[in-house]
């Protein structure tokens, strides 16, 4: 695809996969689905869409999964809401579509930003959350304590603190076509993320940011973040937050990621009262799942078919 096409045609990109909405909490979600079996759901991150997953669904599908990726609200083909971008409403979205599917539980797959709300869903609707596999993103505390207090986390992650200003982000996201997503992308990569293919994913990712008001969507998720933190709501929320996780918990990252530091991730298995399995992959950057297809989704595969996910 090219920046030329519509935003539909990105957004619905034809595949093996199907396309279509369900309503949750308030809201419209547009979803990408393949397979049958148990659910598993893929919680894309920053500045993505469900097509970060293109990998992932066919793989899942063939080893027995009913993969569904989601659009997170605000982004690609699902509702932009004037509000509702706090963590816990929209940890609430990924549970409402999980009940909307019509299934009793699900694995949660996250990245960055659906890794957040992965970590929150876990803890706030047990019940629903059968696994927990998380990318690139520690416990929503363990995030709060690093940028906080670990100088080289707070740098790495000025980005966030950049978001806070009004009007100027969103802005930068959609000029030039989008230009600075591609940039993001690409700084934030190991070098095993190049070649034709990953330009054409760029180019999708830069065109479902220019979708009116999207850019917006995304950064307020991040204005929460920071601006909650001496607010009673956000207090409460890192409170609960204290809850443990209590279902099997897999967490990726990359050594390379240049956003995320490995040592702010590392200890978020203090927070997980279940098996907790720590995979580091070497040489990869922020994206593990799009730089290494194939040893992030072995990887996922294995874990999630593994009946002893405590050895």
């Amino acid at each position: 695809m090219t920046l030329a096409e519509s935003p539909a045609a990105v957004i619905r990109a034809e595949g093996p996969w199907t396309h279509r909405d369900v309503a949750a909490n308030g809201a419209r979600f547009h979803i990408t689905e393949m397979g049958e079996g148990p659910l598993v759901l893929l919680l894309h991150g920053f500045p993505q869409y469900w097509w970060t997953w293109r990998h992932q669904l066919p793989a899942l599908a063939e080893a027995g999964y009913r993969a569904v990726a989601m659009d997170l609200r605000g982004v690609g083909g699902s509702d932009r809401t004037p509000r509702g971008y706090d963590p816990a409403n929209l940890a609430l979205d990924v549970t409402g579509v999980i009940r909307s599917l019509g299934e009793p539980d699900a694995a949660l797959v996250g990245h960055d930003l659906g890794g957040y709300l992965a970590w929150t869903a876990a803890v706030m609707r047990p019940k629903l959350i059968r696994r927990l596999a998380v990318a690139s993103m520690p416990h929503p505390r363990r995030w709060r304590a690093a940028m906080l207090g670990d100088v080289r986390q707070t740098a790495a992650g000025s980005y966030i603190l950049g978001f806070q200003r009004p009007w100027v982000p969103e802005r930068q996201l959609v000029a030039d076509g989008g230009a600075l997503v591609g940039r993001l992308i690409r700084d934030w990569a190991g070098p095993k993320l190049a070649g034709p293919s990953e330009d054409t994913a760029v180019a999708n990712y830069q065109r479902a940011m220019c979708i009116p008001s999207t850019a917006h969507c995304s950064i307020e998720p991040y204005r929460w973040m920071v601006r909650s933190m001496a607010r009673p709501d956000g207090v409460q929320f890192y409170r609960r937050m204290k809850r443990p996780v209590r279902v099997p918990t897999l967490h990726l990252h990359g050594s390379l990621d240049p956003v995320l530091r490995t040592r702010s991730a590392a200890g978020s298995g203090e927070y997980v009262e279940a098996p907790y399995r720590w995979r580091l992959f070497d040489g990869l950057g922020h994206w593990p799942h799009e730089e290494d297809p194939a040893a992030f989704t072995t990887e996922l595969v294995h874990w999630l078919s593994d009946p002893e996910p405590d050895r």
